[in-house]
């Protein structure tokens, strides 16, 4: 399974101590930090589900069909102030 690299988040988890002693246990017998195994146990847990697919609107798929119909064209756009253009999305 493929992750694109994405905005990281930190989160903390409180463990008893003798939990947190067996995860360092398990880490190190992989040579891992704890904060790697617990990721990789995370990843364990959801390899076999499937990425969440969503529809696109009808707006978003009518402006995805003219803008592949005006690249095919070869049709440029000239933005003057960019910062207005996406304003105006």
């Amino acid at each position: 399974m493929y992750f694109m690299n994405t905005t990281q988040a930190q989160i903390k988890v409180n463990l008893p101590l003798s939990m947190k002693d067996f995860l360092e246990s398990k880490a190190s017998k992989f040579g891992m930090p704890i904060a790697g195994y617990i990721k990789h146990l995370i990843l364990k847990d959801i390899e076999d589900m499937d990425y969440p697919l969503y529809q696109a609107s009808g707006k978003t798929e009518e402006a995805y069909k003219k803008a592949v119909a005006e690249f095919e064209a070869g049709k440029t756009l000239k933005v003057k102030d960019i910062d207005t253009f996406f304003e105006e999305l």
